[in-house]
């Protein structure tokens, strides 16, 4: 595998860690430098999801070796639209008016303590 750079897209799975059992697609912040076993890297990256966002960021011990490179993220379901960039839809007008919450209050003290 060639060097790992910023912003590539990888595919992880048991390959390169026996922990990825189930595989996922990696976006790579940068390769830390923190010390490890001969043939092991930690990667601080992004996991994607199937629309290529991320879900959530982490920090692998993997080994390069076993690492694939992807050279796009993964492209939308069928049927379904990547959503970026569109607002949030707004929600229809309710004719009964603004709904209000009903809230109840805990009142501390001897009232209403049997005595």
């Amino acid at each position: 595998m060639t060097a790992l750079r910023s912003g590539d897209l990888l595919h992880v799975s048991q390959a390169a860690s026996v922990q990825f059992h189930k595989p996922i697609v990696f976006r790579l912040i940068r390769v830390l430098d923190w010390p490890t076993f001969d043939g092991w890297v930690w990667l601080d990256g992004y996991q994607l999801d199937t629309r290529g966002d991320a879900v959530a960021r982490r920090s692998v011990f993997v080994q390069p070796a076993g690492l694939r490179k992807l050279a796009s993220a993964p492209a939308p379901a069928a049927g379904q639209e990547a959503g970026r960039g569109q607002p949030a839809p707004f929600p229809a007008h309710d004719p009964r008016g603004p709904q209000r919450t009903v809230r109840s209050r805990v009142v501390s003290g001897s009232r209403g303590r049997p005595g």
